[in-house]
C-alpha cells in the first residue's frame, strides 16, 4: 500500500534529517554545523533547499583551479615590491606574507580619512587626474547622486581614453545593481558582477560575498577601507561613518594585485600592467592582507588572534557587527587576564536587527570579563579598525564576525609606523568620547524578552 501524500512527505522530512545530519558537519564548522541542523531539524525541506543554495562556506572547483593559476603572478608582484622597495620584516609582516601573498613594503604616504563626503570628492578628482586606468571593486556600488558622481567621473576618464574596470558585488549592491551596470556600460566601463549567482553550470556559493573596497588610479593611487559608493545616509534614519586609508606609493602596487587577482577569478583575463611599481612617496612600511575562502589559510581572523594573544598593555578594535568566534573570544579573554587594557568600540545605531540581537548576547561575558565595550552615539559606526600596543594598526573592510572571518572576500592594510598608529590612534579616542560605556550592573537589567531574543539571534548567528 502506497503512503499518502501526507505520509510521504513526513517521510521525506526525517530521510532529510538523517541525511543531513551526516552531511552538514562534515562542510560546516561545529558552530555553523549546529545552526543548520537546528533549521534543518525545524524546516526540513527549506531548511534542505537554502542549504543547497548557500550552506557551503567553500568556492567551487573550478574557482579554486582559477585561484592555482595566479600564484606565479603573486610572485612576481613579491619579487618586485622587495626589490623596489624593501622594508624591515617581523613576524608579524612575515605571517601576513604568508596568508595573504603579498610583502609589506615601505616608502609610502597615507592619509586616514574620516570625512565621508570628501573621500568621494578626493575620489572623483584623482579618477579626473587618471591618464591610463581607473580599477574599483566595491561590495555597494549604487545609482544614487554619489554614485552617479563616481560614474560619471569614469565616463569622463574613458573619454580620454583611459582604460576603466569595475567589479560590484550584486548582493550588496542588489537595490541598485541593474541600473548601476547600464549606467557604467554606458560609459564604457568594463564592468562585471563579482561572485554572481548562478543555480547550475558554474555557479558560486551566494553566501560568500566580495565584500572588498578598493579604489585605484594609474596604480599609483590606492583607496582602500570601509566605505562603499553611496550616500552616506542611504538607509533611511542612518547616516554612516567611515574610516578609508588613501596609499601612494609602491603598495599601491599590491593593491593592484589584489584587484587583478579578482578580476581573473571572474574573467579569465589578466590586465596588462598588472606588475608595475610606483615610486616611493614617503616613509610608511604598509602591507595588504586580503583574506576570504581564495585565501584559505584564516587571513585577517587568523592574524587579529594571534596578535591580541600577544597584545602587551592595548587592544582597541572597532566594528559595527561583533559577533566573535571561541578562538577570538579566549584571546581577548587572556588579554585581559595578563592585565592589557581591552577597548570594543560599536555603534549603538543600528541597520541589522537581528545581527544587532547576536552581537549583544556577548556583552555580558565580554564586560564580565573585564572588557570595556563603547557603544558610538548618533552615527551608524560603520569603520573597521584595530591598534595593538604601539605596534600594529590594521584598517580594511572586515568585521569582527563569523561572516568575516570565515565567508567574505575582505581586504586590510596592516599599518606599522608610529605616525600611523598616532594618527589611528587619536581616531579612535574621538570614537571613544562619542560613545557611552556600558556598564555591567545595568546591562544586567535588561528585560527577559530582550535576553531570550538575542539568545534566539546567537543560535543563528553563524548563518547571518
Amino acid at each position: 500500500m502506497l503512503p499518502t501524500p501526507g505520509e510521504a512527505y513526513y517521510i521525506a522530512e526525517w530521510v532529510i534529517r538523517l541525511i543531513m545530519l551526516a552531511i552538514v558537519p562534515l562542510r560546516r564548522s561545529p558552530t555553523a554545523a549546529a545552526s543548520w541542523l537546528l533549521l534543518i531539524f525545524f524546516l526540513p525541506v527549506p531548511g534542505l533547499i537554502l542549504f543547497l543554495a548557500i550552506g557551503s562556506p567553500r568556492f567551487p572547483r573550478w574557482r579554486a583551479a582559477r585561484f592555482e593559476r595566479l600564484r606565479p603572478f603573486f610572485a612576481i608582484v613579491t619579487a618586485k615590491l622587495q626589490q623596489a622597495a624593501p622594508t624591515d620584516t617581523s613576524d608579524i609582516t612575515e605571517l601576513a606574507e604568508r596568508l595573504g601573498y603579498l610583502p609589506a613594503v615601505g616608502g609610502n604616504h597615507i592619509e586616514l580619512l574620516t570625512d565621508y563626503d570628501g573621500m568621494i570628492d578626493g575620489l572623483v578628482a584623482d579618477i579626473d587626474g587618471a591618464r591610463d586606468h581607473v580599477r574599483i571593486l566595491a561590495y555597494i556600488f549604487a545609482d544614487d547622486a554619489t554614485g552617479r558622481t563616481v560614474i560619471t567621473a569614469l565616463g569622463r576618464a574613458v573619454r580620454r581614453g583611459v582604460t576603466c574596470h569595475v567589479l560590484i558585488d550584486p548582493v550588496g549592491s542588489y537595490r541598485w545593481i541593474r541600473n548601476t551596470l547600464r549606467l557604467l556600460e554606458a560609459e564604457g566601463v568594463h564592468v562585471r558582477a563579482a561572485l554572481p549567482f548562478r543555480l547550475l553550470r558554474g555557479r558560486t556559493r551566494r553566501d560568500m560575498r566580495n565584500h572588498r573596497k578598493l579604489f585605484i588610479v594609474d596604480g599609483r593611487v590606492g583607496y582602500s577601507g570601509s566605505q562603499n559608493i553611496v550616500a552616506r545616509d542611504f538607509r533611511p534614519g542612518v547616516t554612516n561613518r567611515e574610516l578609508v586609508v588613501r596609499v601612494t606609493g609602491p603598495l599601491v602596487a599590491a593593491m593592484s594585485a589584489v584587484f587583478v587577482a579578482d578580476w581573473f577569478l571572474e574573467t579569465e583575463t589578466m590586465l596588462a600592467d598588472m606588475v608595475d611599481i610606483p615610486e616611493s612617496r614617503g616613509p610608511s612600511a604598509l602591507q595588504v592582507l586580503p583574506s576570504g575562502a581564495d585565501y584559505p589559510k584564516g587571513g585577517f581572523s587568523t592574524l587579529l588572534t594571534w596578535q591580541i594573544g600577544q597584545a602587551e598593555s592595548e587592544i582597541v578594535l572597532v566594528t559595527p557587527y561583533l559577533i566573535p568566534d571561541e578562538g577570538l573570544l579566549g584571546a581577548l579573554r587572556t588579554a585581559v587576564l595578563r592585565g592589557v587594557d581591552v577597548r570594543i568600540i560599536v555603534s549603538a545605531v543600528a541597520d541589522q536587527w537581528l545581527v544587532r540581537l547576536a552581537q549583544e548576547s556577548f556583552y555580558t561575558e565580554l564586560l564580565a570579563r573585564g572588557i570595556h565595550i563603547h557603544r558610538y552615539r548618533d552615527f551608524l559606526l560603520h569603520a573597521k579598525s584595530v591598534r595593538i600596543d604601539r605596534r600594529l594598526g590594521i584598517v580594511g573592510s572586515s568585521n569582527v564576525d563569523i561572516r568575516s572571518f570565515q565567508l567574505n572576500e575582505e581586504v586590510s592594510l596592516l599599518l606599522f609606523d608610529q605616525h600611523a598608529l598616532d594618527e589611528l590612534q587619536t581616531i579612535q579616542r574621538d570614537y571613544i568620547n562619542g560613545s557611552d560605556e556600558v556598564s555591567l550592573e545595568a546591562w544586567r537589567e535588561r528585560g527577559r524578552l530582550r535576553k531570550l531574543a538575542e539568545n534566539v539571534a546567537r543560535l543563528v548567528s553563524p548563518l547571518l
